[in-house]
């Protein structure tokens, strides 16, 4: 028997359109604006799982740095995901993040089980962050060319992730020199 967990992806998975109700007026999500945004919804459920993992099990040199700033990632990433999955309703589009749907759609790697050095847990959560905007980017002009105020959202996401990166990964950085 394998080691390894077995993840069960229920069908179907992602983003349905709900019912307009008497007093919703506006955009309704297309199939593939919904789609794009369940592909970032699940990326960003997944960051702050793999935030808070390293969190919990770093070790090492600045561990309560690092300890303090993996929060900020988790904060950054449960947030974002929150207005995400607030913006699919209001397009009439239905979230999915059950752990199940995150587990087997997400793009980010898995990280290891157990203790991480402070230096090693730097570089996968920076990967992570840096899959998690991947897709953001990835979905953007699509996402733009459907709805531009959707867009704004992935931006300021963007942005913030992407400096969040920044902070973790300037720690085990050294000054490049001409």
């Amino acid at each position: 028997m394998s080691d390894r967990l077995q993840i069960n992806v229920p069908r179907p998975t992602g983003a349905t359109e709900t019912a307009r109700e008497n007093a919703e007026h506006g955009v309704t999500a297309s199939a593939g604006l919904a789609g794009n945004l369940q592909r970032v919804l699940v990326d960003l459920i997944a960051l702050h799982l793999v935030g808070k993992q390293a969190h919990w099990n770093i070790v090492g040199p600045n561990f309560r740095d690092l300890h303090l700033n993996l929060d900020e990632v988790v904060d950054a990433a449960r947030g974002a995901s929150d207005v995400i999955a607030e913006r699919m309703r209001a397009l009439h589009a239905t979230p999915d993040g059950r752990p199940s749907v995150v587990g087997g759609t997400t793009t980010l790697p898995d990280l290891p089980q157990g203790e991480v050095t402070t230096h090693e847990a730097i570089d996968l959560v920076v990967e992570a962050i840096e899959a998690a905007v991947g897709t953001m980017r990835a979905v953007h002009d699509d996402v733009d060319a459907e709805d531009p105020t959707t867009a704004d959202l992935l931006h300021d996401h963007i942005a913030a992730l992407e400096q969040q990166a920044w902070f973790i990964s300037a720690e085990t950085r050294t000054p490049e020199r001409a």
